[in-house]
């Protein structure tokens, strides 16, 4: 009998460690972790901002692919198998979150004003659109990942696109971990995108 590969080996450790805390399928009970997203630096009570339609920044909910259009977190398995992490759900769409996210972060660091496309949906100024394409876990590398297409449209019609990610490796996959990782994560990626949207 051939000795079994450091492939296999590998294989068969990952299936051990991943074994109850991922799952294919929806499952009855309510979870035990609702997960949201909380920006590190939320703008004060009583801060105030103002602009005219031409100089606001609106904020657009992300796009995403149907892997992300649930409540539950993915697990990437492999490269062609998807799981959601057990005991864990978003409270909102991730896109949603992201979006809100975006915007907190945008009105920390300038006084323009910075509305949700929820909240406005008036012409004028830069608008902020793109794709969420991932924000969960990859038991390939252990880590969370968050990846973000980012489309910015300029007052006088000019789109630039750029993508954007943050990885925060080593991270056991239960949700006690992971929600707090996909946190730091979101926010990483929102500073990166208020830092180019800003930029000019």
């Amino acid at each position: 009998m051939r000795a079994p590969t450091i492939r296999s080996i590998t294989a068969a450790c990952l299936a051990l460690a991943l074994a109850g805390c991922i799952s294919l399928g929806g499952g009855g009970k309510p979870p035990k972790f609702l997960l949201t997203l909380t920006a590190e630096k939320p703008v004060a009570a009583g801060t105030t901002s103002q602009g005219s339609a031409a100089s606001m920044i609106v904020v657009m909910e992300p796009e995403t692919s149907q892997k992300l259009a649930v409540m539950r977190v993915p697990v990437q398995v492999d490269d062609t198998s998807v799981a959601y992490l057990v005991d864990a759900a978003w409270i909102e769409r991730p896109s949603k979150l992201l979006r809100g996210l975006l915007a907190e972060t945008l009105r920390g660091q300038t006084s323009v004003l910075v509305l949700e496309d929820s909240q406005s949906m008036a012409a004028g100024g830069v608008r902020l659109a793109g794709q969420l394409i991932d924000m969960g876990y990859d038991a390939r590398s252990t880590s969370v990942v968050v990846r973000f297409d980012a489309l910015r449209t300029l007052p006088d019609g000019t789109v630039q696109s750029k993508r954007f990610e943050s990885v925060v490796p080593g991270i056991q996959p239960r949700a006690e971990f992971v929600g707090p990782a996909l946190n730091q994560a979101a926010n990483d990626v929102a500073r990166q995108v208020a830092a180019w949207i800003l930029g000019g």
